[in-house]
């Protein structure tokens, strides 16, 4: 007889952070990204807004992204509890090598993402995948494909859009970039996308928007941030 499979281990929230890896983020933006993640996940408010959830504890991915066939898991799933658990995952996420390579397959992304909550070890309350770009979707599968796939496993898709400077790339009907990942790219309960004034604007957007996923519906005061 085949043994029985383990029980989930339950979290708060299963996030998946897919960071934008593609061809437009040279090396230098690629650690300025990488370190705002870093800096937000072992930030005192966010643990803080941790310790507050039922199971005081929340599991965590980190994957980059780039053309259709450019996905990788950067940091593996990881339970983030206490300052300890945020800054062994920060430290891993600073040493990993680069991967993706290619352009802007969003959809693929989020099609990944939705497999990688599928496949982990944890049961959330909430599942959230956290798509942060500079540019809009371009190849792979379609965006209705790809929430279709999210949808049911009841995901929420939020995203981060970073806006280069002179007002960066627009979206694919030359609409501005932040209304392609309204119109788009997010989807779900509850879906929401925060825009950074440029890479040197990314930790604080990142921080902000990990609070408001993290707390949820107890709307944390991140007017200081």
């Amino acid at each position: 007889m085949a043994p029985p499979a383990a029980a989930a281990e339950p979290v708060d929230l299963e996030l998946v952070l897919a960071a934008d890896g593609s061809g437009s983020i040279d090396d230098d933006e690629l650690k300025l990204q990488r370190d705002g993640y870093a800096a937000a996940i072992t930030h005192p408010r966010i643990l803080e807004a941790i310790q507050r959830g039922y199971h005081r504890a929340i599991a965590v991915a980190y994957m980059e992204w780039g053309g259709p066939d450019s996905q990788h898991v950067i940091v593996d799933w990881r339970r983030i509890s206490d300052a300890a658990s945020a800054a062994a995952f920060a430290a891993e996420l600073r040493q990993a090598p680069r991967a993706a390579r290619g352009y802007n397959s969003i959809s693929e992304a989020i099609a990944f993402s939705s497999a990688l909550i599928a496949a982990n070890g944890f049961e959330g309350q909430r599942k959230i995948i956290d798509v942060s770009g500079d540019g809009p979707q371009i190849g792979g599968r379609s965006l209705a494909e790809a929430h279709a796939l999210a949808r049911a496993q009841r995901i929420t898709v939020n995203a981060l859009v970073i806006k280069s400077p002179g007002g960066g790339y627009p979206g694919p009907r030359g609409e501005p970039l932040d209304e392609h990942y309204r119109n788009d790219v997010i989807g779900g309960r509850g879906a929401f996308v925060v825009v950074a004034e440029g890479r040197r604007g990314f930790a604080k957007a990142i921080l902000r928007k990990l609070i408001l996923e993290i707390a949820e519906e107890r709307r944390p005061d991140i007017s200081g941030l």
